[in-house]
């Protein structure tokens, strides 16, 4: 049988972190489905390492065999508990930056930075990736517009991404190179591991997974997911004809709710039906 590639997003798709109830027993039968010799789990977030190792202790979490990172913009690979960065990767999405990193990208910034809008701390950064909180109340599309023009002046072509955390109530903007992304994470990850894409499904829940969501890879929106996610989601999908390529967790599904984990569960045994008595 050949291997199937879990692909999925940590906060709020496996970890329980959001206001829905999780099911019980979910993320143990998660981790039966994945413990199958025949099932490749691969964690795809905006979480730094250091915050996937805590979130796989802290959640009782199974460990993947790859892990891509700071929202596309880090690629790591586990063997016998051993993380190892995937250089290539990140001289790949490096070039796009002409020479620039991370400290010259934040002078350049520095006269945008005010009390509502500010770096976030040195453990969220890395080389190819600059992160920022802004305040709740910021419109953020003229704050992403004025990014914008003053890295078009430098013609540094960047990947802004934005997205809210809940808990804290702010805005997290991640600046990277154009392919610092999940989605061609995930297809440098495909590549690596000489996977047929078919034989791929990606879970996710959030803003920062629609590149993956309406990309026409086989894809599931769990049943926390927010409304405006789903809804893009599936218009931009709808657009393209490929709206059979997601499957919305509805719940109902051996008896849980199609949150978190059981929304995950869900989706991988309507892409692979064969996976159903695993968990």
């Amino acid at each position: 049988m050949e291997t199937i590639l879990l692909c999925s997003d940590m906060d709020r798709t496996v970890i329980p972190n959001g206001d829905a109830e999780e099911s019980p027993q979910a993320r143990q039968r998660f981790a039966r489905l994945v413990s199958r010799p025949g099932v490749n789990l691969a964690y795809v977030t905006g979480r730094d390492r250091q915050l996937v190792e805590t979130a796989i202790d802290q959640y009782d979490l199974p460990v993947p065999i790859a892990a891509i990172c700071d929202v596309g913009a880090t690629v790591y690979h586990i063997r016998n508990a051993r993380w190892e960065l995937d250089h290539t990767w990140e001289n790949e999405i490096g070039r796009e930056w002409k020479g620039y990193e991370h400290d010259d990208i934040t002078r350049l910034l520095a006269d945008i930075q005010s009390e509502k809008f500010y770096i976030q701390p040195p453990e969220k950064q890395n080389r190819f990736k600059i992160s920022y909180f802004a305040d709740i109340s910021i419109d953020i599309n003229p704050l992403r517009e004025q990014i914008t023009s003053v890295l078009d002046q430098k013609e540094i072509p960047a990947n802004i991404i934005c997205s809210v955390d809940e808990a804290e109530g702010v805005h997290l903007i991640d600046i990277l190179p154009p392919r610092a992304n999940k989605l061609l994470a995930i297809r440098f990850l495909i590549q690596q591991r000489k996977v047929d894409e078919s034989r791929v499904v990606f879970s996710g829940d959030s803003g920062n997974d629609l590149d993956v969501l309406t990309s026409g890879m086989q894809a599931i929106l769990v049943g926390n997911a927010a409304a405006d996610v789903r809804k893009t989601a599936t218009a931009q999908l709808t657009g393209k004809g490929l709206t059979e390529r997601l499957y919305p967790a509805e719940g109902d599904f051996k008896g849980m709710n199609g949150n978190y984990s059981a929304g995950v569960l869900e989706g991988v045994a309507h892409f692979f039906p064969e996976t159903v008595s695993w968990f």
